[in-house]
């Protein structure tokens, strides 16, 4: 499964994040009164669930990507790192969103979303390269 995710990282990891990242800035800017109606759903838990995916498919991309060595020395830490700061600028960009507002507690759901997608999309892939060695 790792080979296979590395011969076709075009489309199974660089396209679904790009297309991800887009719906999710999008989203975050629609006005409250277009934005999809979430009353059952905890605020928090959607920036938690929403910066966990994006920081899921961002560490796959740091990790198979093979252009920049920085980055596919240390995906876990960047791909926090972009995705907190991206989490941080978003809220600002909220501020400007008719009926949005920024909030600490949801850059902390988005940081926390992100460091819990990063252990675990680091501890899948580890085990994936250890199956899959095993079976050669």
């Amino acid at each position: 499964m790792y080979s296979y995710l590395q011969s076709h990282k075009k489309h199974l990891i660089h396209l679904p994040l790009l297309i991800y990242w887009i719906i999710l800035f999008i989203l975050t800017s629609l006005p409250t009164g277009l934005a999809i109606e979430t009353r059952d759903v905890s605020d928090k838990l959607l920036h938690f669930g929403a910066y966990g995916l994006l920081s899921g498919l961002l560490f796959l991309n740091l990790h198979f990507q093979n252009k920049f060595q920085l980055l596919k020395k240390y995906p876990a830490t960047l791909t926090v790192l972009i995705a907190s700061s991206y989490g941080f600028f978003d809220e600002i960009h909220q501020m400007f969103v008719p009926g949005r507002s920024a909030e600490f507690l949801d850059w902390l759901a988005d940081f926390s979303g992100s460091l819990l997608a990063v252990l675990i999309t680091g501890y899948l892939i580890k085990k994936i390269k250890e199956f899959e060695l095993k079976e050669v």
